[in-house]
């Protein structure tokens, strides 16, 4: 076998390498622009993020939507999945800023 064979078949294989991981970076993309809010198991009363399991039947919490968690606590979402839009790709953001 000549050294030009080996070099083509190197180059091949690396074209399917690369062709590889393009196509796993436009599936994560597309998995990522959900329209899906992001949810937390929380305490309706104390709204401390709890574990997942608590928020399956009979556990003490509720799916928390949007928002987010600081020092354990959540706020800024909603108990009501619809109330809460995720934004993704071609999404828009809407909000306020205080100064």
């Amino acid at each position: 076998m000549d050294s030009s064979s080996t070099n083509t078949r190197r180059m091949r294989s690396g074209a399917v390498v690369l062709g590889g991981m393009g196509l796993l970076a436009a599936t994560l993309v597309a998995c990522g622009s959900s329209d899906e809010p992001d949810r937390r198991c929380v305490s309706r009363s104390t709204m401390e993020k709890l574990r997942d399991k608590d928020c399956k039947k009979g556990g003490t919490g509720a799916y928390y939507y949007g928002g987010s968690v600081v020092n354990g606590r959540a706020s800024g979402g909603s108990f009501d999945k619809s109330a809460v839009t995720r934004g993704g790709i071609g999404k828009s953001h809407s909000g306020s800023s205080g100064g």
